[in-house]
Parts: structure tokens; sequence; C-alpha cells
């Protein structure tokens, strides 16, 4: 640990210093070890440690610790459905919104994008900025019917991902698109559908390629962990449900 908070105090050292000391000295060797950070290391606290962190600690909690409200359930995020991923992509409906328009077609949110699980209980603010730490706004798609179909596509092939519940796909084990729903019924390649996700996904990214044939993009300019805030706050205690929105056939 002390070695630790010796790295810590000269990563913070001026610049200056840390010049003066590469004239004079030449890296000749390392070597490193891995330190597992689990609950074991509560048991024997380091004071150093707790020394350099208490400046800061009051601020960090003051922005965590706000109750929001509660959760029935624990919820994480997997594929091909997740309760956090099914949570979230409801969210993005209703916080697209903020648009204007009304309540998209289907919500989309990347599995890869929840990065903490949800509590069961009481859900602080700083519960939701773990889920989503990103910078990522929520914006809404207005799509053809047949590249919405192309995009039911890309779901399929990465195994599934967060979808709202107008949404039912059936999808192979390959990851072949076998049937899929919005709204209870099958997709007009004709008709133009909307859709509610985050920015990182309208550019494309994680394999959801068919998003940047959007015919106009909406922004709400509301970050999407601001919108999961918001749907805590207003519902209170939420939930979430497998109801076979994405299977595995």
């Amino acid at each position: 640990m002390r070695r630790i908070i010796h790295l810590l105090i000269f990563h913070f050292l001026p610049f200056t210093f840390h010049s003066a000391l590469a004239q004079q000295y030449n890296v000749r060797s390392f070597c490193w070890e891995r330190v597992e950070v689990t609950s074991a290391l509560d048991a024997k606290p380091s004071s150093e440690a707790a020394a350099i962190v208490a400046p800061y600690k009051a601020s960090v909690d003051s922005m965590m610790a706000p109750v929001l409200g509660m959760s029935r359930v624990a919820m994480s995020a997997r594929r091909p459905e997740s309760l956090l991923g099914n949570w979230a992509a409801d969210v993005m409906v209703e916080g697209g919104t903020a648009t204007g328009l009304e309540p998209a077609d289907m919500g989309l949110i990347n599995v890869g994008g929840l990065r903490n699980n949800m509590p069961e209980g009481i859900v602080r603010r700083g519960d939701i900025m773990l889920i989503s730490p990103f910078e990522n706004h929520v914006v809404v798609l207005e799509m053809k019917g047949s590249d919405l179909l192309e995009l039911m596509k890309n779901i399929a092939a990465v195994k599934g991902e967060g979808v709202s519940s107008s949404v039912r796909m059936e999808i192979s084990a390959k990851g072949e698109l076998l049937s899929c729903t919005v709204g209870g019924k099958e997709i007009d390649p004709q008709r133009i559908y909307t859709v509610a996700t985050i920015d990182y996904l309208a550019e494309g990214n994680d394999k959801m390629t068919a998003l940047k044939k959007a015919l106009k993009r909406h922004e709400t300019g509301i970050l999407a962990r601001e919108v999961m805030m918001e749907y805590v706050i207003k519902h209170r205690v939420i939930d979430s449900k497998i109801e076979g929105r994405i299977v595995v056939k």
C-alpha cells in the first residue's frame, strides 16, 4: 500500500520536478505485482491512504449519496435479455419525449454501456452514475422500416441488446434474426419508425450500423444517466421483468 501511495504522490508532483529526475536517472529495470481491489482490503485500512483521500471524500459523498427512489429487484445487464437492459431501454423511450415527439416506437440501449448493477432497495444517485458513467445523450431517430429491420438484424448478430417493451424478437443461437415485431406488428418496410437511443449508438457504434441510415435525428441534449435519475425520482419505485423481448430459438 505504501508503494501505491508513493506512486500517487509522485504523480501529482510538479512537472519541473519530474523533468529534473528524468535528467538524473535512467530506468534499468522495473517490476510489478497485481493488487486485487476487494472488500478484503477494508479489514486493514491504510491511514496514509485515508489521509490522501480525505479532502475529496466529502464532495464525492455529497454527489453520490442522495436517495432517488427504490428498486423492487436487483438488476444486471446481459444478453439476450436482462432486467437492467429492459429497464434502461424503456427509460430511453420516456426520455425521448423531451424532443416534443410522441413516445418512440422502440427504445434501444447497448448492454456494454450499462457498467454496473442496479441494487435492490434504495437507489442512490451514485448507483445510476455507476450504471451509466459515460457522457452519452438521448436521441430519437426517424428510420425507414427497411432500415429498422436491418437494425433488428444488427441486434440479433450480437446476440441481443436492451430493447423496449414494444419489441419482440426471436433469434438463432448463431445470431440470425428469425422473426420480430414492433408494437405487436411486423415491421412495414415503407413506414417511418422512431427509435430512442443514445448518441453513441446513433453513430453506428457497437455494430449498430443500421442506425447511421436514420432519416432524421432529434437531440434531447440530456445525458442518459440524467434521464435514468429523473425516471427513478418520478416513479419512486422501479421494477423490471424478463418478458421474452428477445428469445433464442
